[in-house]
Formats: structure tokens, sequence, C-alpha cells
């Protein structure tokens, strides 16, 4: 018996199955989404960081058929910016189309919401940044504090340049005068504190922690 002919009823079926799904999601019609996706970076500069407003995420709108646009859902899209082109300090600015947004086959991309991103680059910089060191809590009345001591009295930040040069000294969190033991001439505590800074696109190069001993004397 010839191999197209060998059971050819149930051949013939299985082919206007076939026929009869291709036609139902051919024909179905187009429907309209959008979605929310992170933007991605690709091949970061070296030496360079972005020093204006950073995008997270954008806005999607596609169009496709209706059992497509819901796989969407789970398809993990994301919008990835390549930044090869960016050599040197400056405003670039990089227009989203499908080859940063990839869509599933038979999914059109209508628009991304916003259409284009704009950064700034600046060099990234490096310099020590003081810490100030608040106090809480009260000493004994008739003693007074001597003698401030800080380890390490600064620390390294790092970023982009223009938010390095502005940055103010770091403060750390406050000394508790409250535990320093004093006995008839004096006394003398030391306690780690965490150290904050509020530039937020500023960071700390190491552990932002230092070491506070605090010397007190009894007034005259």
């Amino acid at each position: 018996m010839s191999i197209l002919t060998e059971n050819f009823w149930w051949k013939l079926l299985s082919l206007v199955a076939a026929c009869a799904v291709w036609y139902s999601m051919a024909n179905q019609p187009d429907s309209a989404t959008i979605l929310s996706a992170p933007v991605q970076f690709r091949n970061y500069p070296k030496d360079l960081e972005i020093s204006s407003a950073i995008v997270e995420s954008i806005n999607i709108e596609a169009r496709g058929p209706a059992n497509r646009l819901r796989d969407l859902r789970d398809a993990r899209l994301s919008a990835a910016i390549d930044f090869s082109s960016v050599k040197a300090p400056g405003e670039r600015t990089f227009t989203l189309t499908e080859r940063e947004v990839k869509l599933p086959r038979g999914v059109q991309l209508v628009r991304t919401i916003p259409a284009q991103l704009r950064f700034t680059f600046e060099r990234t910089a490096r310099r020590p940044l003081k810490i100030d060191v608040p106090f809480s809590g009260a000493l004994p009345t008739g003693y007074t504090v001597a003698k401030v001591e800080i380890f390490p009295p600064a620390l390294e930040i790092a970023g982009p340049e223009s938010s390095v040069i502005s940055a103010k000294n770091a403060v750390s969190d406050p000394f508790d005068l409250g535990q320093v033991q004093v006995d008839g001439s004096g006394g003398e505590a030391q306690q780690h504190l965490a150290v904050f800074n509020e530039e937020p696109e500023v960071r700390f190069v190491t552990s932002p922690q230092i070491t506070v001993k605090v010397r007190v004397q009894k007034t005259h």
C-alpha cells in the first residue's frame, strides 16, 4: 500500500483540523494592549555615568491577535538601550523601535511611551567627604565635651562629576552623650555610627561606617 494512501482518512482529517486552526487564528480580529516594560542598558560606557533622571520603565502599545497579546503578559518584555555609541560626556538621545523592543512574531509594535529617551553622561569622579557628627542625649551637669575623634575623618565618594563636586559633608547618626561614663575629672566613650549622604547620585566607595570617640571633662 502506498504511503500516501495509508491511513488516508486520518491524514485527511488531521489536515482539515490544522487548516481550521490556522484559519481561525488568521481571521482573529486584531486587538491592542498597553504594557509596562523595564528599561535595560547594554554596553554601559566605562568611566561615564548618567547624571540626568533615569527612566526605569516605559509603556509599550502593541497590536495583534488576542491570543498572542495575552501571552505578552508572561513574556517578560523589556526595552534594551545600547550605549556602545557613547564615548564622551554629553547628552545622547535614543529612539525606541522594534530593535530595542523585541515582540513575538505576529505582534506589531504600535508605539512606545515615551518614544525617545535622553540621558546626560558625565565623567566618574571621586573625592574624600568629611563627616559631621551630631549629638543626642546629655552629659551630667558640670561636664562638657573636650575632644571628638573620628576614624576615618572622611569617606571617599564616587559619582557623576558635578554631583561629587557639589556634595556637602556627610552626616553620621547621632552620638549618644548619655552613654558616656564620667568620674571625678571626666570620661570618654566610643561608638560605631552609620553615615548618611543626602545626594542620591553619589555613593560611598567603602562601607559608610565610622568610629567616634568622645572625651569629656569637668567644667571649672
